[in-house]
Formats: structure tokens, C-alpha cells, sequence
């Protein structure tokens, strides 16, 4: 007997590393992003988009790459021995 199939919900997962520098303070700090989205993104987009960031705050860094790729980001970082995690969430 066949079963039918439901209808499959399919999240593609999307992990990088990659440094910018604090523009308060100079610091390089490593920053490690996560999408997981609905979409196909290519690797060479994530790995282009986070190049471009050479400095900025952890809050607007987060928000540009929300922007540009959309999905449910998590992006975490640790600066002067803060721990940052911002989530931004699929609408």
C-alpha cells in the first residue's frame, strides 16, 4: 500500500565565520552567522556579502545581512568579553 507523501516543509542551514573590526575601539572580532532559510543562497554570496563588512557595530552588521538574505539569522560575537547573539526571525 502506498502512503501519501505530506507536503515537506525543507530549511536550508547556513554557517560562516568572519572578522570585522569594532569601529569604537579597533578590535577585530569574529563574527559567526547563521541562516536558515527557505531559499537556496549561494555560499558565494554569504562569503561576498560578509567580505565587504571590513567594520561596524554588531547590531547594524546583523541588520545589513537580514536585509540582504532575509530567513532566520543568529549572529554572535564576543567583544571585551561580552558575549552578543542577535536573532532576527522569519516573517
Amino acid at each position: 500500500m502506498k502512503i501519501p507523501s505530506a507536503k515537506q516543509v525543507v530549511v536550508n542551514t547556513y554557517r560562516h565565520t568572519f572578522v570585522a573590526t569594532c569601529p569604537s575601539d579597533g578590535d577585530s572580532i569574529v563574527y559567526k552567522l547563521e541562516i536558515k532559510s527557505r531559499e537556496t543562497i549561494l555560499v558565494e554570496h554569504i562569503k561576498t556579502a560578509t567580505a565587504l563588512i571590513k567594520k561596524g557595530y554588531h547590531e547594524e552588521i546583523a541588520a545589513s545581512l537580514y536585509e540582504r538574505f532575509g530567513g532566520e539569522q543568529r549572529i554572535t560575537a564576543e567583544h571585551q568579553g561580552v558575549q552578543i547573539e542577535t536573532l532576527r526571525a522569519m516573517e
